[in-house]
């Protein structure tokens, strides 16, 4: 069974996910994913400097990235960036263009045959919106980007969202909920949500 056919409540396929959905600063944990993220800039560092023809190169140090070997068929031009790695999993025939970024403490799934145009922000993470919690933990949530769907240019997806089989996120958008499958989303995001006060 691939991963576009698993139960959807299952877990994700070669993420490890999160032991619970916040990790908080001054602990040990934290000081594990710092070090994490402090070796995977290095390797990240050396991918994007590597000449663009030493394929052979770039696929090494991207399968070190992510812990584990990434299938043949997928297509990461540099640079590229992420902050820990071990959360971004590859389905088969996945293209991700120039100056992506995945932050993926929370985990990141693509699956096969999906589409990363140039510049597209996939963040798993996130502070707490009050002012008094946001240096005390982060929280973190998984992103699903399912089979065919394909996320335009500068397109930014936010943690817990899930993009539906086959859908279409036009460039520039900030996606900031579930896009069901066979859907085009556009346009940006940003509007008044909450109000809070402290």
């Amino acid at each position: 069974m691939s991963f576009d056919d698993r139960d959807p409540s299952a877990p994700l396929r070669g993420i490890p996910m999160p032991a619970q959905d916040r990790l908080h600063v001054r602990t040990a944990e934290f000081a594990e994913v710092a070090e994490r993220i402090e070796y995977v800039t290095t390797l990240t560092s050396r991918l994007n400097v590597l000449p663009f023809d030493d394929k052979a190169g770039r696929a090494a140090l991207l399968s070190e990235i992510v812990g584990t070997r990434v299938p043949d068929s997928v297509t990461v031009y540099p640079p590229f960036y992420t902050d820990h790695g071990l959360g971004i999993d590859f389905g088969e025939h996945v293209f991700v263009n120039q100056g992506c970024t995945f932050l993926d403490q929370g985990g990141i799934h693509l699956g096969n045959g999906v589409l990363i145009g140039p510049k597209t922000t996939l963040i798993s993470s996130d502070h707490p919106l009050r002012a008094s919690e946001r240096s005390e933990f982060i929280t973190r949530a998984p992103i699903v980007v399912e089979a065919d769907a394909w996320l335009g240019a500068a397109v930014t997806v936010l943690p817990g969202v899930t993009i539906g089989r086959g859908a279409v996120a036009g460039a520039g958008a900030t996606v900031t909920k579930d896009v069901p499958p066979d859907t085009l989303v556009t346009g940006p995001a940003a509007f008044a949500r909450k109000h809070w006060n402290g």
